[in-house]
């Protein structure tokens, strides 16, 4: 039993939240939905990293949203501030050492398909890991050898779907593939990431998401569109558009996962 699942468990009162969601930029409407019942900030929990990330909070919060118990953490490590794609595995281990058996990954990315504009929400189907990093690398265990031709859950990826027809909101599927940044890709490499089978680029996401299948929790994923990849419109990318374009895309997606909930689409 980890320090870090011990903060974690005092906090939920016995109770076993029906999902963890790990909140990219942007996410902070889906946070104040939620009927909170604590905060825990990242530096007062055994282990977990700090974000240096504008944009990311940082905390746990633990509450109700759309009538279940959730736990959310709001804001990430990436590999681009430590250089270890296992930055979250404290995160992901404390999750499934508290017996939530599923996960809610989100993130902000840059679409390579003129379909796809920015404030879309692109339900992701599979995963392309570009950096050439895993967060498993160096884990002694024959465990490490983990499938990932199932890496994100038919059945949570329907009922995000059924959530979205509920809402008449347009949810996209698609590749996502990870970059290691922090610079952005450049027009060579969008075009690289869409002959490749790529509909949305970013920064984060797939490290989690390996760790998870790793620890055997079911994974669902979405990004929130906040701009098209270099190249394809002439601008040049920045963080500022990131923060500016996500909480457009992201109250969207807000509405989604609490249907989601509210449905029952999280429940064993």
């Amino acid at each position: 039993m980890s320090a870090a699942r011990d903060a974690l468990k005092a906090r939920l009162g016995g109770k076993t939240p029906v999902a963890a969601m790990v909140l990219g930029s942007g996410l902070g409407d889906l946070t104040a939905k939620v009927e909170v019942a604590g905060r825990i900030p990242f530096a007062d929990i055994p282990g977990f990293p700090v974000s240096s990330v504008s944009g990311h909070a940082g905390e746990v919060v633990i509450g109700t949203l759309g009538g279940r118990l959730v736990l959310i953490v709001s804001g990430r490590v990436h590999y681009y501030e430590t250089g270890e794609a296992a930055a979250m595995r404290p995160v992901i281990e404390a999750i499934a050492e508290l017996g939530i058996g599923k996960l809610l990954l989100t993130n902000s990315a840059g679409s390579v398909r003129e379909d796809i504009p920015p404030g879309a929400v692109m339900m992701i189907e599979d995963h392309i890991a570009f950096s050439g990093m895993n967060p498993l690398i160096g884990e002694p265990s024959d465990a490490r050898f983990v499938g990932m031709t199932t890496a994100y859950d038919a059945g949570l990826r329907a009922g995000m779907a059924a959530a979205a027809t509920t809402l008449g909101e347009t949810v996209f599927g698609g590749v996502y593939m990870w970059f290691s940044g922090p610079s952005f890709e450049t027009p060579a490499e969008i075009r690289m990431a869409r002959i490749l089978g790529a509909d949305a680029v970013g920064m984060s996401t797939v490290p989690e998401a390996i760790l998870a299948r790793f620890f055997g929790l079911k994974v669902v994923a979405a990004s929130v569109i906040t701009n098209y990849g270099a190249g394809m419109t002439g601008a040049e990318l920045s963080h500022d558009e990131t923060k500016e374009m996500a909480p457009k895309g992201g109250a969207r997606l807000s509405r989604i996962v609490e249907t989601m909930l509210k449905d029952g689409a999280f429940d064993d």
